[in-house]
């Protein structure tokens, strides 16, 4: 951490120049003393990641930021803000602490922090804005997680812990294991500090290998910001053994979708079938992360339109945690019946369905945009379909 930067002088600076290209900030000459253009350039472009991402930090002076990439790898305000929703009791230990954006939020419902970051420049950084920030019951340990579980004695009612991926863990799925921390090897040493965990995964590992993976899971958060599944949160608590409920939340603004089922519920319903009817309905995708595909259409009394499609219908106009359409038309799949539509633009979804998006729009001229919305997808009979509708 460099001590030059939190001067008033590089402050200004850095404030006055969030719209000026950076390529012009590395070239010209600034000639501040102790402090590099680049170094700025850096503090300028995290900050800007900062401005939706992490307001409370954007709109906070004198808070210095690490690397761009330690930005994109934290959680957002609403997601954190989220997890708060699921604490209580008095400690908590935050075993990868990073730039601090959830230990912050954690501190304004715990009594005390404890937050552990093996990198001590990022450890200084964090360490230097919760006393910016006015947090003064957070506690920095510029130490692995691990290590400073087993060389203390102190208990806690949580434990916070987000795994980073190793860089030999290769493709989309993953293992926890494949992680640092290794939370498998290492939990039940982690259960015997404390009686509940939250680990943060990306929406990369699958559930099933997850709960393969660990023991005494009681609930599986799946947390989504505007239709697009940001983490996966896991809710431990010694010596559980009960069945897991797993909740799923849509953060939209002030909106949340919420949807819960337990894993042994899905298991046992099962689905019934329909042609498209009045209303078409689209679980948002926490939703269709969580896998529930039968309770869904089970509590809102929908009907699937096929299997493996995760399109649901009915008569009637419901509250739906997703999109809901009013269907125009339901026409096979074949030229003819598409150029009958006379659309030459509309927004286009794919579901259990041999072509890409891009392969219906080039084959048929049809640009992207507008009130119409063409679902191509698969009926109960495994016919070819597609579906138009607008909004409801």
């Amino acid at each position: 951490m460099n001590q030059n930067i939190p001067t008033s002088e590089i402050q200004d600076f850095i404030s006055q120049n969030l719209r000026t290209d950076l390529i012009s900030i590395l070239l010209k000459p600034l000639n501040f003393k102790g402090v590099t253009n680049k170094e700025i350039a850096e503090q300028i472009e995290a900050k800007i990641k900062c401005k939706d991402k992490l307001p409370t930090w954007f709109g906070t002076p004198n808070i210095y930021y690490p690397n761009k990439l330690n930005i994109e790898q934290t959680s957002s305000e609403s997601t954190a803000q989220y997890k708060t929703g699921l604490l209580s009791g008095r400690s908590l230990l935050d075993m990868t602490g990073g730039f601090g954006v959830d230990s912050y939020f954690f501190s304004l419902c715990m009594e005390q922090v404890h937050h552990c970051e093996m990198n001590r420049d990022l450890s200084e950084i964090a360490e230097y804005n919760f006393k910016v920030l006015g947090r003064t019951n957070i506690h920095t340990h510029a130490v692995d997680g691990i290590d400073f579980l087993k060389n203390s004695d102190l208990a806690f009612d949580w434990i916070f812990i987000d795994p980073s991926r190793r860089h030999d863990a290769k493709g989309k799925v993953f293992l926890l294991s494949d992680c640092l921390p290794n939370v498998p090897n290492n939990l039940e040493a982690i259960l015997g500090r404390a009686k509940k965990i939250m680990i943060k995964t990306s929406p990369l590992l699958d559930i099933s290998a997850g709960l393969k993976e660990l023991g005494s899971v009681k609930e599986i958060h799946i947390v989504a910001v505007k239709n697009e599944v940001k983490e996966i949160l896991w809710i431990l608590e010694r010596d559980y053994k009960n069945e897991v409920l797993v909740k799923t939340a849509n953060l939209n603004g002030s909106a949340v979708e919420k949807f819960s089922f337990s894993l042994d519920d899905e298991k046992l319903a099962s689905s019934n079938y329909s042609d498209p009817q009045e209303y078409l309905y689209e679980p948002n995708s926490a939703i269709l992360k969580s896998g529930a595909f039968k309770t869904v259409g089970r509590k809102f009394d929908l009907y699937k339109l096929h299997d493996h499609s995760h399109l649901y219908t009915n008569s009637q106009l419901l509250a739906f945690p997703g999109r809901t359409f009013k269907i125009l038309k339901t026409i096979p799949f074949n030229k003819k019946e598409i150029q009958k539509l006379n659309l030459h633009k509309a927004n286009i979804t794919v579901r259990n369905f041999p072509m890409s998006v891009a392969e219906i729009r080039k084959k048929y001229k049809i640009k992207d945009g507008g009130e119409a919305y063409l679902f191509f997808t698969t009926n109960s009979e495994g016919e070819k379909i597609v579906v138009h509708c607008h909004k409801a």
